[in-house]
C-alpha cells in the first residue's frame, strides 16, 4: 500500500511539473535547427537511416534535425563530444537522450547525472534550449525513467519527457530488441517529440 501511494505521489509531482513547464516558447525560425544528441536510440540502431527518430521528426516538423547519435556512447563520452556538436551553425534546440549505456554498464548514477547536467549547462551557456528525454530502467513498478532525469529537468528548468522511452520499450511491437525501438518505435518517438515541441511552442 505504501509503495502504491509513493507511485501515485511521484506521478502527481511529475504531472504538476509538466504543466508548470509548458511556458510557450518562440517557434523555430527559418534556418534554425534542432540537434538530436544521444546514443544508439538517437542514431537509430536497428532501423534504416531514414527511419531514425531524428529523420522522422524532421519530416514531421519541416525543421532540420541533426542526428548526433553515437552507438554505445556513455554520458562521459557524450559530454566530451558535445562541444564539437554545438559548432554546427544555427542550433536553437537540443533534444537530449543519453544515459542508457551508463545504466547497462552499471556506472555511477552520480556521475551520470553530473555528465548530463554538464551537457545541459554547455547548451544553455550558448543560449540553446534543451528538451530532456528520460531513459528507463527496470524497477519495482516496471520500466520507468530514472528519477535523476526529472531532478535534472527541475534543477535546470528545462522541458522533460519522462514516459516516452518507457512506453515505447515496454511495447514488444515497438522494439527491435530489449533496449532499442524498431522502425515503428522510432516513429512513435518522433511523433511524441513533435507533439511536445508543438505544446511548448517550438513548432507551429
Amino acid at each position: 500500500m505504501v509503495k502504491v501511494f509513493a507511485l501515485i505521489l511521484v506521478l502527481l509531482v511529475t504531472a504538476l511539473y509538466l504543466l508548470k513547464s509548458d511556458t510557450k516558447m518562440t517557434p523555430l525560425q527559418s534556418g534554425e535547427k534542432m540537434l538530436a544528441f544521444g546514443d544508439s536510440i538517437t542514431y537509430g540502431y536497428g532501423a534504416k537511416p531514414g527511419e531514425s527518430y531524428p529523420a522522422v521528426l524532421q519530416t514531421l516538423t519541416g525543421i532540420p534535425v541533426i542526428n548526433a547519435g553515437v552507438n554505445g556512447e556513455t554520458t562521459e563520452e557524450g559530454a566530451v563530444r558535445f562541444p564539437a556538436a554545438l559548432e554546427e551553425e544555427n542550433i536553437r534546440l537540443v533534444l537530449l537522450c543519453l544515459g542508457g549505456n551508463d545504466i547497462l554498464q552499471q556506472r555511477s548514477k552520480t556521475r551520470l547525472k553530473a555528465n548530463l547536467k554538464r551537457i545541459v549547462q554547455m547548451a544553455k551557456t550558448k543560449g540553446i534550449d534543451v528538451v530532456l528525454i528520460g531513459v528507463p530502467t527496470f524497477g519495482v513498478f516496471g520500466m520507468t525513467s530514472l528519477p535523476l532525469y526529472q531532478e535534472i529537468a527541475e534543477e535546470e528548468k528545462i522541458a522533460y519527457l519522462p514516459s516516452l522511452l518507457p512506453d515505447v520499450l515496454a511495447d514488444r511491437g515497438l522494439r527491435g530488441d530489449y533496449v532499442h525501438p524498431n522502425a515503428a518505435g522510432y516513429r512513435v518517438i518522433a511523433e511524441r517529440v513533435a507533439e511536445r515541441l508543438h505544446s511548448l511552442g517550438y513548432v507551429e
